[in-house]
């Protein structure tokens, strides 16, 4: 118990600037190294295959979220019970968590490797991709399916390791796998000449990440083992209802862009189809790292809200909130400046980047204030609220924005254009909606801090 009891005392009295680097830090490179699964993958073809292969990435990419949405389920909700067990010091707990997960990531991933491969055609359909870069997308997204398993457990299983508080661990092992699959990558699509390269590189660099992962949870770790492996009811309810708001904002993510493309192929065509994946690339990848840092941000709240230090939780709110803005600058200020050059990295034909640059520009104006939506997510998430980080999701990227996306286009002769103005305006909507039930929810903690203050005094 020593590491356990030795991280738990970080994550209560570290100063919260300090604790935010040192959980953050590895948190976000972590997060970085997986978003060059799916960037790598994108950037790569479209170099050395052409546009209609990186357009054929960039339509199968939504439609891997449904892996992505199976481990954030599992594997955020794994490590929201797992922090707050820390913070009770509830061993008994502790002891449930990585054998149900592993179970539950075992069937849910058979049925998806399953169905995916029966409906992959069908599917890929949705998005309104049509001819080359429809046969193409649909032999790379098979092959990501027959790997579900391995991508799964690599994940879930390392969100488990963040919500311990090992981020450093965490992000070892991850970037065990990114630095495999970017070697892998261009040796690959060099030997078959086609899009299926970048998705064999995937899966066995995913599949060498899960295999150690595994080993650590079997052989090597003290406090969180791979006991019984089973679907644990008592803790599976928790588990659930915290993940499904994480989950939720994978599988939207993939709903949201299958409907983007097909309007934008609708009003554009596929020039535009290309545009938008290589803007939806951008965005997702710059995303990573606020997302890294709200992976720093959940044990530190956790924790801290299951010993009752209310206080303190709501001064992390405040500090990751500074870093995570200062953070978003990085990202912010070069695509705003050079949207032309960030545009070439995925697409070398010159004269389709120069459509894209004023979109650009546009579709990612708000990025600025994504860091209080993803922190007001994770905060919900991270003291078992799962139901209020649901509605926040669910707000974003489906019930505000998808009769934007389908209305916009058609007024004042926006056309395509509507599809780039569609989140903006969504969040806008949900940054205020944000501000008040993130607000609402600290100021419950107020007397709660106060009694725990004056139960601790002499």
């Amino acid at each position: 118990m020593n590491r356990e009891t030795d991280t738990r005392t970080m994550l209560l009295t570290e100063r919260p600037f300090r604790l935010m680097l040192s959980l953050s830090l590895p948190a976000i490179i972590g997060m970085v190294v997986i978003g060059l699964y799916n960037l790598m993958d994108a950037v790569f073809v479209g170099q050395m295959i052409g546009p209609s292969a990186m357009g054929a990435v960039t339509v199968a990419y939504p439609f891997t979220l449904v892996n992505n949405g199976i481990a954030t389920l599992l594997g955020v909700g794994s490590a929201s019970v797992l922090a707050r067990a820390i913070g009770k010091m509830d061993q008994a707990t502790v002891d449930r968590v990585m054998g149900n997960l592993s179970m539950c990531v075992l069937v849910l991933s058979l049925i998806v490797t399953a169905a995916g491969m029966v409906f992959t055609r069908r599917i890929l359909a949705l998005s309104g991709a049509e001819g080359e870069i429809l046969s193409q997308a649909e032999r790379y997204l098979r092959i990501i399916y027959a790997g579900s398993l391995f991508v799964n457990f690599a994940q879930a299983a390392n969100m488990v390791m963040r919500g311990e508080g090992l981020l450093k661990r965490a992000m070892l092992i991850m970037g065990i796998g990114a630095v495999l699959n970017i070697a892998l990558d261009p040796l690959f699509i060099a030997l078959t000449h086609r899009v299926e390269g970048a998705a064999y590189a995937t899966v066995l660099a995913q599949a060498v990440q899960a295999a150690i992962t595994l080993w650590y949870f079997a052989k090597k770790s003290k406090i969180v083992r791979i006991r019984r492996v089973r679907v644990d009811g008592r803790i599976l309810p928790e588990v659930l209802g915290v993940g499904v708001s994480a989950m939720l904002m994978q599988v939207m993510q993939m709903v949201q862009q299958t409907i983007m493309y097909n309007v934008a192929a609708q009003y554009g065509g596929d020039s535009w189809q290309i545009l938008l994946g290589a803007c939806l690339r951008i965005q997702a990848f710059a995303f990573i790292p606020l997302w890294g840092l709200s992976q720093g941000f959940q044990p530190a709240a956790g924790t801290n809200y299951g010993a009752e230090q209310f206080a303190r939780v709501r001064q992390m709110m405040r500090v990751f909130l500074l870093g995570g803005t200062v953070l978003s600058l990085a990202f912010y200020l070069p695509v705003m400046l050079n949207p032309r050059a960030v545009l070439s990295l995925f697409i070398t034909d010159a004269a389709i980047a120069g459509m894209g640059v004023g979109s650009l520009r546009l579709f990612f104006s708000t990025y600025i204030i994504l860091p209080l939506m993803i922190l007001s997510i994770t905060l919900f998430q991270s003291i078992g609220k799962g139901g209020k980080a649901a509605l926040l999701t669910i707000l974003r990227q489906v019930a505000l924005f998808i009769p934007l996306c389908l209305l916009l286009p058609r007024v004042g002769g926006l056309g395509v254009q509507g599809v780039f103005l569609a989140p903006v305006i969504t969040d806008l909507g949900v940054l205020v909606i944000c501000v008040v039930m993130t607000g609402r929810e600290l100021k419950k903690t107020l007397p709660l801090a106060k009694s725990a203050l004056g139960s601790t005094a002499p």
